[in-house]
């Protein structure tokens, strides 16, 4: 039954904390960092479609929410029941369209109703609240944005979005012709958030797209570096010209 295999996992996570020297010396600070890397682990299986490899990485998050429990347990904070209880709690508590009596006409409808609750829960004062400040920049952009249109504060139609991207093209580009570094990496900036802005109206999630870009250019980019090596050459010494000719390529091999 997956409630005995749970305690069995609990169980082995008090055993590791009582008996094994590593296990024992780990804290929240000491650990946080390798739950984030699970949490990217998980994503990557999830890209590539890699089910078995998904399995396994949940299992790693898995772990880690209850080495957290744990020691939070240890130090009287929480336990794992008090996690548990609070997520069932808010998952109730945040859908009433299917555990009240709140009526709903689309997706649209349980989103507000989703930042409302949000808004009202922990003494919230601004819709923008709730957002991880150690969020990468990109994926905050898209959020803020997000929470900033289930109250109305959007665009009305994806066209004037790409006006906006153009205008602040624009702008940069005065701001780098006047060698004002300051004011171009504003002008970037509002550059990047307007983009993140037009890929949330085409339904791209930005954070997504630039990551399957990255891993695109990775395996072209050591596509490259293979074929010199085939040909004893490394990168270091060859000219742009034969770069380019292995890079095109790559686009019909990797």
């Amino acid at each position: 039954m997956t409630g005995d295999k749970f305690q069995n996992l609990m169980d082995i996570m008090h055993r590791l904390r009582n008996e094994c020297s590593w296990d024992k010396e780990q804290t929240h600070d000491s650990i946080k960092a390798a739950t984030l890397e699970e949490a990217y682990e998980v994503v990557e299986a999830i890209d590539e479609k890699n089910y078995a490899e998904l399995k396994d990485e949940l299992g790693d998050l898995l772990l880690h929410i209850v080495f957290h429990s744990v020691i939070g347990e240890e130090s009287s904070n929480f336990t794992i029941d008090d996690v548990i209880d609070s997520i069932i709690e808010k998952l109730i508590r945040r859908h009433p369209h299917v555990f009240g009596n709140v009526k709903v006409n689309n997706n649209d409808d349980i989103t507000r109703n989703w930042e409302t609750i949000k808004l009202s829960e922990k003494g919230r004062q601004s819709v923008l609240e709730g957002i991880p400040k150690r969020l990468p920049e990109l994926h905050k952009a898209f959020r803020l944005q997000e929470k900033a249109s289930k109250v109305g504060f959007d665009w009305e139609k994806k066209e004037e979005v790409w006006v906006k991207v153009e205008e602040e093209i624009k702008e940069m580009k005065e701001a780098e012709e006047m060698n004002d570094r300051e004011k171009l990496e504003e002008e970037m900036g509002d550059l990047f958030f307007s983009l993140v802005n037009y890929s949330r109206f085409i339904g791209v999630n930005p954070a997504n797209a630039l990551r399957k870009t990255n891993e695109k250019f990775v395996k072209r980019f050591q596509f490259i570096e293979q074929e010199l090596k085939k040909k004893n050459r490394k990168i270091y010494d060859a000219t742009l010209a034969e770069m380019d000719e292995f890079w095109e390529e790559s686009k019909n091999k990797v």
